[in-house]
């Protein structure tokens, strides 16, 4: 049986959330959606401590899909402290945010995002570009090794 790793959304719009869900399913995407509503809180599941202390910290998600206007800790400062950490470094980190102001899109990059999404506002459209991230992140992307 293949089991099937997370991938973790850092989303703080319910509805966002919810739209991501949708565009999964129709992409026949199997693959756990765990879901954080904050920045602190994403880096609580990736270290498994505070209300994730519970979770296997080498159980490290298939990727990560971060906002960038997040409650707590912005989506730069998560970024950060996941480049930062060793067990975390080399982790796909893909941005699905609002906004496209050029400050925030070479922020992420200098920062060591794997990649820069604006969220389409058409629900169409942000289903398709969901299911996108998907297909290519988990079925077409071929991955770093393990260290």
């Amino acid at each position: 049986m293949t089991t099937h790793k997370d991938i973790l959304l850092v989303e703080d719009n319910p509805d966002d959330v919810e739209l991501t869900r949708i565009a999964f399913a129709e992409a026949k995407i199997v693959n756990p959606l765990a879901v954080v509503g904050d920045g602190a809180e994403a880096l609580d599941f990736l270290f498994a401590r505070g209300r994730h202390a519970g979770r296997d910290p080498d159980a490290l998600p298939t990727m990560i899909l971060l906002d960038l206007n997040l409650p707590k800790l912005d989506g730069r400062e998560v970024l950060q402290a996941i480049r930062a950490e060793d067990k975390t470094r080399h982790l796909p980190v893909v941005v699905l945010t609002t906004s496209a102001e050029p400050f925030d899109v070479e922020a992420c990059y200098a920062l060591g995002v794997n990649s820069y999404i604006r969220k389409p506002v058409d629900f169409q459209q942000f289903v398709g570009a969901v299911k996108q991230v998907g297909l290519y992140w988990l079925v077409l992307n071929q991955p770093r090794a393990p260290a």
